[in-house]
């Protein structure tokens, strides 16, 4: 066998064995550690959103369309915000906080993001409509849901309307 195969195939056996590698601890994800309050504690997180419902307007069916939600924590623990979901594949969201951009989220692809939204800080949920993904026509409403770690608010349901032309 030849100086160039041994080599050659050295190469090969650690891109495998790396490769192997990377497949198998991708799928471990470290936990993340959801902390729990009770509503009788002093000490808890407060979740506090001014408006739940944005009207986008009327749309064409082609058209995209973003509402932002502000979410406050006036609680003095850290509001944690997780599990983020919609209503319909046609609607997606994402978190911006301390200039981080979540990556989009919707029905079929549940954010595995965790945010900490400190004391007296604020949070943007920025929630996209794409009709064109489940073209339908007339008045639309659709949900947004988060979970949350404020005791006495532990699902956030934030909705859009529209009119698709």
């Amino acid at each position: 066998m030849s100086v160039k195969n041994i080599i050659l195939i050295t190469i090969l056996c650690f891109l495998f064995i790396g490769g192997a590698y990377f497949l198998v601890a991708g799928g471990n994800k470290p936990e993340v550690k959801i902390i729990t309050y009770s509503a009788s504690d002093k000490e808890k997180p407060v979740l506090e959103v001014k408006e739940t419902l944005i009207d986008m307007g009327k749309m064409k069916v082609s058209d995209e369309k973003e509402a932002i939600f502000i979410i406050k924590n006036i609680g003095t623990k850290p509001l944690q915000l997780y599990n983020m979901t919609s209503s319909c594949s046609c609607t997606f969201g994402q978190l911006i906080y301390d200039d981080k951009t979540s990556k989009e989220f919707g029905m079929h692809s549940v954010s595995d993001y965790l945010s900490d939204i400190a004391p007296n800080t604020e949070a943007k949920v920025k929630v996209i409509y794409r009709p064109s993904i489940m073209p339908v026509y007339g008045p639309v409403e659709r949900e947004l849901y988060i979970s949350t770690n404020d005791p006495n608010k532990t699902r956030l349901v934030l909705q859009v309307k529209t009119i698709v032309q």
